[in-house]
């Protein structure tokens, strides 16, 4: 069996100009956020914790605990609700459409009976609340004329329900069942987020215009606001009370995050300014924030997660970041560190340290734009995108030196370096290969057929290629000539990945008809064949540091992993190892291999039998 043993998350998915939602449970200290179709589970005392839930059919914009932390309400863009247990694999308990666009924005009545949800819709229908069992509706929300942001219940009784939204105002409404009672129009811009204290005495709006306002919970009357003096320079996008409903915690676009003492009268003072960096990216602009008993927690708009400790606010921040996308390369940087690099095609790449999870985010990666293809040797990296760019780029440390690039006439499809050799790079570009030693074009080799997949010999010497034809050509490569030896005919697909085995008596291939295939490199004879156990293509594959295992990763979600010198029937199956697909795999050792897929996650799985 292959059991997982740890998962490094993606981060939420975030979008300019506008603040996310992460929620938590206090009991379990696990907080929620949404990525693509996607709500991630984690448990902040131990971040490799991550559980995925995936069935929403459109992408998750909130997602929501009840207050006793049984269930789960989660909405998507479609305006539909799906409420879920937290135990027994995520039983659906119930899903409603409760508006006609995207929802922004829900919460759970503090008896666990009732959820109003906001957001954007057609009409007067941009707010509704209902019964989470029966989905009937329990009041009206007349008020706005614009999208709405943010929505917030009463967690004591009476009951009430506060909005807010892009038309400027924020909304009273008294109830069960709910009635409009006033607007409160002391804002002058998009009124981004609306919280009730836990006690329910107060509650605070804050707003693009770098205001946040505290009114009673249960007049609506405005009590106080938030100090100028050392206030956000920027739109505040989000604000969380803390446990005790003394102060609260607000995240901005001018990068800081602010916790703020609430005085008796509801005015509010700056106790302390957490500032995340000191670089001057867009993407340290700050967008969610949630206080979760002793944790405090901001996200940028890179989707970089900040925790701080309540206790001891001066302490560094423990960072968690991650993928947003879809992570298509994985490679093990170095095999005595066991140091794990990732990639996705947003130009992302993220070194991962197996027991500890993220360990650091290269930054100078935006001058190779977008990245589809990256191999990695001992003291630099490869890659290339989707112009006919190829980069080679020192390693420095936690850092990239200056990158050299060559133009390699035509979009790369697939590249390998030459490990022992490691400046010979063979690249297969749609009509040939093309040989770089260093940063100079040594041969190009136009082929005669289309070119779909290569892998170039770790001592340079030998060169095989795949084609749309699903044949393999084998080259032998002296210099700078290049020389056909064979052609070897299995697949009935096109190509789709070949690797050599570490101790290069082997090589294993796989095409986009599902199957995979290893062969003897003396012979040329198979190996192991009928590896047929994907329902899907095949997009990579990995093999052990001893040469004795084979791993394929497929659009099917599975992870398999083959025995040499056993039956492909003796294999051993992840089923669902990435939502979306499996598009990257390596192992770190005899007994764990790697996996990265759609779902912007990393994993880790152990094959030693319990």
């Amino acid at each position: 069996m292959a059991t997982l043993s740890e998962t490094y998350a993606c981060v939420p998915t975030t979008e300019r100009g506008r603040g996310i939602l992460i929620s938590g449970d206090s009991k379990s200290n696990n907080i929620l956020y949404c990525t693509a179709r996607s709500v991630i589970i984690r448990n902040l005392d131990n971040p490799l914790q991550v559980s995925v839930y995936g069935e929403h059919a459109y992408p998750v914009t909130v997602a929501r605990y009840s207050p006793n932390g049984e269930w789960i309400a989660s909405a998507d863009v479609s305006g539909t609700v799906r409420i879920w247990g937290t135990h027994n694999d995520y039983v659906l308990k119930n899903e409603f459409r409760v508006l006609s666009g995207r929802i922004d924005d829900l919460q759970w009545s503090q008896d666990g009976m009732r959820i109003v949800a906001c957001g954007d819709g057609k009409g007067k229908s941009l707010v509704r609340a209902f019964m989470w069992d029966s989905g009937s509706t329990v009041g009206d929300f007349d008020g706005h004329s614009r999208r709405v942001l943010s929505c917030a219940f009463k967690p004591t009784r009476p009951f009430r329900i506060v909005t807010c939204g892009e038309d400027f105002l924020a909304n009273f409404y008294e109830g069960p069942p709910f009635k409009f009672s006033m607007s409160i129009r002391d804002h002058s811009n998009f009124v981004n987020c609306v919280r009730f204290s836990p006690d329910g005495s107060k509650f605070i709006t804050v707003s693009s215009d770098r205001k946040g306002i505290i009114y009673d919970g249960k007049a609506g009357s405005k009590l106080g606001e938030l100090s100028a003096e050392d206030g956000h320079k920027g739109s505040i996008y989000a604000v969380s009370w803390s446990p005790d409903s003394k102060q609260v915690l607000t995240v901005s676009a001018d990068k800081s995050a602010k916790v703020w003492d609430i005085l008796e009268d509801g005015s509010g003072t700056v106790n302390k300014t957490l500032a995340c960096t000191e670089s001057s990216g867009v993407e340290d602009m700050l967008v969610g924030c949630l206080w979760l008993n002793d944790h405090l927690l901001t996200v940028s708009l890179g989707g970089t997660i900040y925790l701080y400790s309540a206790k001891d606010l001066d302490k560094s921040p423990l960072s968690l970041s991650g993928h947003m996308k879809n992570v298509t390369v994985l490679t093990l940087l170095s095999r005595s560190e066991k140091m794990l690099l990732s990639s996705s095609y947003d130009g992302v790449i993220i070194r991962w340290i197996p027991g500890i999870g993220y360990g650091g985010k290269y930054e100078e990666t935006k001058q190779f734009g977008l990245i589809k293809l990256l191999a990695a040797g001992e003291e630099e990296i490869i890659t290339a995108g989707f112009d006919n760019k190829v980069y080679r780029v020192p390693l420095l440390g936690d850092n990239f030196g200056p990158a050299e690039h060559v133009d390699v006439g035509s979009q790369p499809k697939d590249l390998s370096l030459a490990l022992n050799s490691p400046q010979f790079v063979l690249i297969a570009i749609e009509s040939g290969i093309v040989l770089l030693n260093g940063s100079k074009i040594v041969s190009t080799k136009q082929l005669g057929f289309v070119v779909t997949a290569s892998a170039i010999s770790p001592d340079g010497s030998e060169a095989i290629v795949g084609g749309q034809d699903g044949k393999l050509h084998i080259y032998s490569v002296s210099g700078d000539t290049v020389t056909e030896e064979s052609v070897l005919e299995k697949h009935r697909g096109a190509i789709s990945v070949i690797r050599y085995s570490p101790d290069v008596s082997m090589f294993a291939s796989a095409d986009l008809n599902r199957e995979a295939v290893v062969w003897d490199r003396a012979s040329k004879e198979v190996k192991l064949n009928n590896m047929l156990f994907h329902t899907a293509r095949v997009n990579c594959l990995a093999w052990s540091p001893d040469s004795s295992l084979v791993a394929t990763g497929s659009l099917d979600t599975c992870v398999i992993i083959y025995e040499i010198g056993k039956p492909a029937a003796n294999r051993r199956t992840v089923k669902g190892a990435h939502l979306g697909g499996v598009y990257g795999l390596t192992f770190i050792d005899q007994e764990r291999v790697v996996s990265s897929g759609e779902d912007g996650c990393v994993r880790v799985w152990s094959l030693v039998s319990e």
